[in-house]
């Protein structure tokens, strides 16, 4: 998620605006529980405190890589149709004949089976393709390919 600004789908959007959520909610559950550390505490209290501050430091760079990445999803603007990045709807034909609707996608939804993310074998060979283009890529069967059909 670094480097340039790239645009995203609103499923992602919609998922990472979830997470933020969530982190957030667990962020405010942690530091309820952070207290002063004093020198009364026993050696084990201290060290209860300081893992729940490590942990509040985890997920405050967790909210920070999050919104982060929404802002620069804003600036980006929404996704090309000319060539597949992060963000596009690709209609794919596989070798068997069937074709595809997929969408392109930096976070993955368990319930969501048209959704392809950025760094999975296809849509690693989908990047950067147009209309026309097969892409060969990895299955747990083996290889494989696929052609792009269309990007909408």
């Amino acid at each position: 998620m670094a480097g340039e600004a790239e645009p995203i789908s609103s499923k992602a959007r919609e998922a990472i605006e979830r997470d933020l959520v969530q982190l957030r909610g667990e962020r405010a559950a942690v530091a309820a529980t952070l207290h002063d550390v004093d020198s009364t505490g026993d050696r084990a209290d201290q060290a209860d405190e300081l893992q729940r501050a490590e942990e509040l430091s985890r997920l405050d760079d967790r909210i920070e890589t999050l919104t982060l990445r929404l802002k620069q999803a804003s600036v980006a603007g929404p996704p090309g149709v000319e060539v597949v990045g992060v963000g596009s709807s690709v209609s794919v034909r596989f070798a068997d004949g069937t074709v595809e609707a997929v969408e392109i996608g930096e976070v993955a939804e368990n319930l969501d089976r048209t959704l392809v993310t950025a760094d999975s074998p296809l849509g690693r060979a989908l990047l950067g393709r147009r209309a026309g283009d097969v892409v060969e890529y990895d299955t747990p069967q083996g290889p494989a390919s696929a052609t792009v059909v269309s990007l909408g």
